[in-house]
Parts: C-alpha cells; sequence; structure tokens
C-alpha cells in the first residue's frame, strides 16, 4: 500500500524515532508498504517519520543507481550490492569511517532541492532485519551515503542540517514556501476532520 510522504515543515521529522522492540507483522506491513511508497516516488530511502510514524525504521533500494557506485559486505562477506536490495534496516546504529566526501543529495520530503553534503565515504552499520537477525554491513560510496541520510532522518536530523550556510541561503525562499504548503495543508486537514467528526 503506498504512504503519502510528510514534506518539510510538518514536525514529525524533527522527531527521535522509537526504538522498535518487537518485530510483528504489523512492522513487516509497514517495511512492505514504505518499500512501495519509496519506488513509487523514485526514491533510493524512506525512512519511517516520513510517512508519520517516529519508529527506527528505514528502507534502502540504490539498485538503479549506476553512475554512483558502491561496495557492500554484508556480516564480513563481498556481495554485489544489487542483490541485497531493497534493505530493511530495524534500530540502525552506525559507525563512521574517517574520509570525508562532499555529494549531492536530495530527500523525498524536499521536493526540487538539493544540495552538497559532506558524509563519511565508507560506514559500518548494524540493525536488524525482518527477521529479527543481527546484520552488520559494512558499506563505500553510494550506499553509505544514503544509509547515513536516512540514519539522519532517524534522529530528526534533515539533510539541510548538513547544507552550508551559503547553501542554506540560497535554498531558503524554497524552504520557506515548501514549509507554508505544508502548514497550509496540515490545517486543512485539520479542518476536514473537524467537520466529518462534527
Amino acid at each position: 500500500m503506498r504512504l503519502s510522504i510528510l514534506q518539510y515543515g510538518d514536525p514529525i521529522l524533527r522527531a527521535k524515532g522509537k526504538h522498535i522492540e518487537k518485530i510483528d507483522d504489523r512492522l513487516r506491513e509497514l517495511a512492505q508498504s514504505m518499500i512501495e511508497t519509496m519506488h513509487a516516488a523514485n526514491g533510493v530511502g524512506l525512512a519511517a517519520q516520513q510517512i508519520g510514524e517516529a519508529l527506527q525504521l528505514t528502507v534502502i533500494d540504490v539498485s538503479q543507481v549506476e553512475d554512483r557506485p558502491t561496495t557492500m559486505k554484508l556480516n564480513g562477506e563481498n556481495i554485489d550490492p544489487e542483490t541485497a536490495m531493497p534493505l530493511v534496516l530495524v534500530n540502525p546504529q552506525i559507525d563512521l569511517g574517517g574520509e570525508t566526501e562532499m555529494g549531492t543529495e536530495g530527500c523525498l520530503s524536499f521536493p526540487e532541492i538539493t544540495g552538497d553534503i559532506e558524509r563519511a565515504t565508507s560506514i559500518t552499520v548494524r540493525a536488524r532485519n525482518l527477521d529479527g537477525e543481527p546484520i552488520e554491513i559494512e558499506t563505500t560510496g553510494f550506499l553509505a551515503r544514503a544509509i547515513q541520510h536516512e540514519v539522519d532522518h532517524l534522529n530528526g536530523i534533515l539533510f539541510i542540517d548538513r547544507m552550508s550556510s551559503a547553501a542554506k541561503i540560497s535554498s531558503s525562499s524554497k524552504l520557506k514556501r515548501l514549509q507554508k504548503e505544508t502548514q497550509r495543508g496540515a490545517k486543512h486537514r485539520q479542518k476536514a476532520v473537524a467537520e466529518t467528526t462534527l
């Protein structure tokens, strides 16, 4: 089932996700819906906050990105990243490598806004999969960037928080407009709910 993606200005995007204690059918269904929503929006990642759930859950699929290479080890074994996609990460924890690089990022919650963001070029992430099994991923390149972006979401951090001051200034009018549209939409929804409950 496709879900609505929240836009910048919605307060839940700033919420730190709750640690997931139990992996059950509801969580599996939510993850599947998130994957469908991400694919329908041509995204490479989606965090639970972006669909209105403040949980430590994200889905990622970089298999369609051919111009930004990735390496990946899953539980110590080299694998082709494409075969591991889509990834579902429950309660992910990241260790960042020492080297960093700038790269362009966008976000499904920020239509038409991109920015150059400095990220670690290599990371190790520990999480659980939907079977509740612990997994460890060592990755470089675009997948490392995508995971860092999504784990930021799970902690209420948005990619605009990592933009340079100059980039923030150049995007400020677009950000203000997006924030106003989101707030206007929220007021319309509240009004509609109030009318249906009368």
